[in-house]
């Protein structure tokens, strides 16, 4: 049988239920869009849409659907604006005890409370409830998705305080580079050193909860944990609570920490050290 729509370029094509799909000549993908405009991260908006969350000028869409400037896009019936707006990102020293989330079932100290309100804000990633340290909020929903998916590999680097009399040694340290057994899978880390009461870990994925996890395999719970780089974004003076909003540089340097001097590098890390060793 012939396939009429090979001869068809602009019939509307069909959902993955087979439903005929709504598209808008010349638009792009709605989880573009919503991405694009800061509502969440491109996977996020896809679930919201399969939820049946999303309408486009009063109709519930499903995934596949194109818009233009000229729709009316709504999520959770709230009016959407989908052109051109410019991105904002902030870096946050969150504070232990707040948890990283858009919205809290259990009404916890959430991140966004210590921020300003602007739409589509939202954290990039997480830290868990009890960690602290440098955190990403933004409205850019391809910034969301470069820092998150685990193609990109960016770097996530660590300060843990650890129980016990001993801190870990180099020896059980150089095991989380070669490799330990979790319960998702072998997990390695890109570096680990020896720190005052504790150690200095570099990771270059971010499962949950993934350092104090390798720790504790090796004998060494974790009681204080803080993130002070990502990328090549460092925390440096922010205290807890702390934002400000980042410039193009630090885009960049966050982005590309492999265009960064040397030195500029090795005067963050001193500071760092100094800070936290």
């Amino acid at each position: 049988m012939t396939d009429r729509s090979a001869d068809h370029p602009d019939s509307t094509p069909a959902s993955p239920g087979g439903e005929r799909l709504q598209t808008s000549p010349g638009g792009e993908r709605l989880q573009k869009r919503l991405a694009r405009a800061g509502v969440a991260s491109r996977r996020a908006v896809e679930d919201l849409i399969k939820a049946g969350r999303v309408t486009v000028n009063g109709e519930v869409v499903v995934l596949g659907r194109t818009v233009t400037d000229a729709d009316d896009v709504r999520v959770d019936g709230q009016l959407v604006e989908t052109t051109a707006v410019e991105n904002v990102t902030f870096m946050l020293h969150k504070p232990a005890g707040y948890v990283t989330t858009a919205r809290d079932e259990y009404g916890r100290r959430n991140v966004l409370d210590a921020m300003p309100s602007i739409p589509g804000l939202h954290p990039v990633g997480r830290l868990d409830k009890d960690s602290e340290g440098l955190l990403l909020l933004t409205t850019d929903g391809q910034l969301t998705l470069n820092l998150t998916h685990p193609r990109y590999g960016h770097e996530k680097a660590y300060r843990a305080w650890t129980e016990g009399d001993a801190p870990p040694t180099a020896e059980e340290l150089e095991s989380l580079v070669t490799g330990v057994e979790l319960e998702d899978g072998v997990a390695r880390a890109l570096s680990a050193e020896p720190a005052r009461e504790g150690a200095f870990v570099v990771l270059g994925e971010g499962r949950n909860r993934q350092v104090r996890r390798m720790l504790e395999t090796i004998g060494h719970p974790v009681y204080r944990l803080l993130r002070y780089r990502v990328g090549g974004l460092w925390m440096g003076d922010l205290e807890p609570g702390e934002f400000r909003q980042l410039n193009q540089k630090e885009l960049q340097d966050l982005l590309h920490p492999e265009r960064m001097p040397p030195a500029v590098w090795e005067r963050a890390q001193r500071e760092t050290m100094a800070r936290w060793g």
